[in-house]
């Protein structure tokens, strides 16, 4: 099994440098400003390596489950595995954390200022995105209330099906060509349901917040985000003015000075 686990570990991490072809994506990758040498991935954890060794054969034996099902099943069965079984697939672990490393180090070494300053700008942007992801689940599994939609978004909900177009593109298109040209008693409808909305969205907001006030979450109520949203803002302001009175006061000293 230690081979097999070293064996499978070795080709997830290493591979063939990419080449550079006219128009291929390495070409396109080089013109980004990132290396044609793929990244080397990182290896995966005890417990994933169990799963891919035996996702298959809980799958056979269990053909009727879901994959959520069988995702459960086999969390169990990691969590009822003896220490000396998952210790083969925890050096492993470390076997390629440590090739990993190596090879990481190699990657770097190789690239040039402009394509390090690259991929650390992706990286920053991926990193953005997984906050945002992480935040907007962290709010759902809160109960957070739904945005208010707007008049057109109303319009477009009870429309797309029986829309024209081929694709959503094209439905989405007409539709907002159909709003253009209605004339205002005809959006009518859809801005009262529209303001209806505003209204339900502000009170489910207020019960909300006062909910998560009690839990200690007051950074997820909007006065309070806003407050320090602005606080850094106003700091800059004060320095700033601070500054200009400095500079002015400065000045009518050399001035003084200057005439005596």
């Amino acid at each position: 099994m230690r081979a097999a686990l070293r064996e499978r570990s070795t080709g997830t991490l290493l591979g063939a440098a990419v080449l550079c072809r006219p128009g291929g994506a390495a070409e396109r990758c080089l013109s980004r400003g990132t290396s044609s040498n793929p990244r080397p991935k990182r290896p995966l954890t005890a417990y994933f390596r169990f799963v891919m060794d035996n996702r298959a054969a809980f799958k056979e034996k269990n053909p009727e489950v879901s994959n959520t099902e069988l995702v459960k099943k086999l969390a169990s069965a990691w969590k009822e595995l003896p220490a000396s079984q998952k210790q083969v697939y925890e050096e492993a672990r470390k076997t390629d954390w440590k090739r990993y490393g190596e090879q990481l180090a190699a990657y770097k070494a190789q690239l040039t200022p402009a394509q390090a300053a690259a991929l650390k700008e992706e990286r920053r942007k991926q990193q953005a995105r997984r906050r945002s992801i992480r935040a907007k689940r962290e709010l759902n599994l809160l109960g957070k209330p739904k945005r208010a939609r707007s008049a057109f978004n109303i319009f477009l909900s009870e429309n797309f099906q029986e829309s024209e177009g081929n694709t959503p593109v094209a439905k989405l298109k007409k539709l907002f060509d159909t709003w253009k040209r209605m004339s205002a008693a005809q959006k009518q409808p859809y801005l009262q349901l529209a303001q209806d909305d505003k209204v339900r969205y502000e009170n489910e907001m207020k019960s909300w917040e006062a909910k998560m006030i009690e839990l200690g979450r007051e950074d997820l109520v909007r006065s309070r985000r806003q407050t320090l949203k602005k606080k850094p803002a106003e700091t800059t302001k004060q320095t700033e003015t601070a500054k200009a009175k400095a500079s002015s006061s400065g000045k009518k000293a050399k001035l003084k000075k200057s005439e005596e």
